[in-house]
């Protein structure tokens, strides 16, 4: 897939087939999240990927997404790490990166993903749900899979989001 068709095809997906993700792809999308820019290169994100069923079902009862985590075989949350964190707005545009990088790389795959925020409101469960060592803060989780229907998006034309200096040249 070409980048500039990967990057307008993508689409948040919310429902899943009942089948796993191959390892070697969550992998790659990792490795597409991990090289994300970051300032000063310090690489602030940490990531905990739950495959079990169990865990995903205990962060489904932090958020009204619930039916979207329970039905994705993958969940990968995705932390901030306070110990390398140097400029917090810095670093969480970085994770914003980050977690872009790994919605791409996981519908360069084939599969679908959606990144969840509003779980932050339990950003402390969620921390103890997976037993994060104190100094990782819930950034996000990411659900993933294969796609039980296409996801569909609209913007808004070019000309409402951007103002141009230009002096004419």
């Amino acid at each position: 897939m070409e980048c500039m068709e990967a990057l307008l095809s993508r689409r948040s997906i919310r429902h899943y087939l009942d089948c796993s993700v191959e390892l070697e792809k969550i992998r790659k999308a990792l490795e597409a999240a991990h090289w994300a820019p970051s300032g000063k290169n310090n690489q602030p994100w940490r990531f905990v990927v739950v495959l079990e069923r169990e865990v995903r079902e205990q962060l489904a009862q932090l958020t009204v997404s619930d039916r979207i985590i329970r039905e994705a075989p993958v969940a990968v949350a995705v932390f901030m790490d306070r110990e390398v964190s140097y400029h917090r707005e810095k670093d969480v545009q970085s994770i914003g990166a980050c977690i872009e990088n790994m919605l791409l790389a996981f519908h360069c795959q084939g599969l679908g993903a959606v990144w969840l925020g509003e779980i932050l409101k339990n950003r402390e469960k969620v921390e103890t749900v997976l037993k994060v060592p104190p100094s990782w803060e819930f950034m996000a989780l990411v659900s993933a899979g294969h796609p039980a229907r296409d996801g569909s998006s609209t913007r808004r034309p070019l000309e409402e989001v951007v103002v141009w200096f230009d002096n004419g040249d």
